[in-house]
């Protein structure tokens, strides 16, 4: 295994791991805050986009170098 292969799997999974850890975080941040199923809703929709941004940016890029 080469470094670059090496390096590109440890970031999928450090930043597969971050991912699911600011999931966790709006969870907790929309069950403290007695947001409700709406208000849940919104914590998800709005800081999800964020996720769904860099998920669509590394497809895009490797669709791209082909």
């Amino acid at each position: 295994m080469s470094i670059e292969e090496f390096e590109s799997i440890s970031l999928s999974i450090g930043v597969g791991g971050l991912i699911l850890y600011m999931m966790f975080i709006m969870y907790k941040l929309g069950q403290e805050s007695k947001a409700g199923k709406f208000g849940m809703f919104i914590i998800f929709l709005a800081l999800g986009l964020g996720i769904f941004g860099f998920i669509a940016k590394t497809v895009i890029v490797e669709l791209m170098k082909q």
